[in-house]
């Protein structure tokens, strides 16, 4: 059996981490054993993993570089990293998770189902200081992800008005210092582009866009309805 990657993406606050769940309860639903890196103490050894079906992961991840870029790197604290450090941070953090988990899990056929990807580099970086995608791309982390593009790519598309409204009524608060409108706005034509769409086809990724702005149910049956027809079509 061929493991499938699934990737969510989207605005802040568009629902990727409840999407992503909702892959993962399919899963358990059918028999499926799911391990949530995210939810574990630390990253996990390939042999970790050799029980369980499905992954569940997040980018960027909750360790070593990864918790860097959540507690420091992103957060509100008047430090301003410049958007190349993050880039590179993110390639960093991605380049260890593929290496130490996704390819792994692929090459052994497990299906991994992840909250965020490269598709969150090239999309916010050149917005927070113009870099050219072509100097994301050189990066060995974003290299190595492009050699792994997601079999299904669910792109969730919400207003970013509904988006940062949502995370304003979040109880735990990220404190990002993307989680603006004035800055949403700007990241949501990125995220609807045919440039970025092509990118990814280019890569064998089968594109989906799930309307965000609808309820959660909404949403994430229409997640759900695409991984089953890239199941179907396996």
């Amino acid at each position: 059996m061929k493991g499938k990657f699934v990737m969510a993406d989207g605005l802040d606050g568009s629902g990727k981490g409840v999407v992503v769940g909702a892959l993962a309860e399919w899963a358990s639903q059918n028999k499926l054993r799911v391990f949530d890196i995210r939810k574990a103490d630390e990253f996990p050894e390939p042999e970790d993993l050799e029980d369980y079906d499905v992954i569940v992961s997040a980018e960027p991840t909750f360790f070593l570089v990864g918790k860097a870029i959540r507690e420091e790197l992103v957060r509100e604290n008047n430090r301003k990293y410049s958007a190349m450090t993050l880039a590179y941070a993110f390639s960093l953090d991605r380049e260890i998770l593929y290496k130490r988990v996704i390819v792994p899990a692929l090459s052994a056929g497990k299906h991994v189902f992840q909250e965020r990807g490269m598709v969150t580099s090239f999309v916010y970086q050149p917005v927070q200081e113009h870099i050219q995608l072509s100097e994301l791309l050189k990066l060995p982390g974003n290299r190595l992800a492009m050699q792994y593009c997601p079999d299904l790519l669910l792109i969730l598309k919400a207003s970013p008005e509904n988006a940062v409204q949502r995370l304003q009524h979040r109880d735990k608060k990220d404190n990002s210092i993307f989680d603006n409108l004035a800055f949403q706005r700007k990241l949501a034509d990125r995220y609807g582009s045919e440039w970025l769409k092509a990118l990814f086809e280019k890569g064998g990724s089968r594109v989906a866009y799930v309307d965000a702005d609808l309820s959660p149910e909404d949403t994430v049956n229409q997640a759900v309805a695409a991984w089953e027809g890239l199941v179907r079509k396996s």
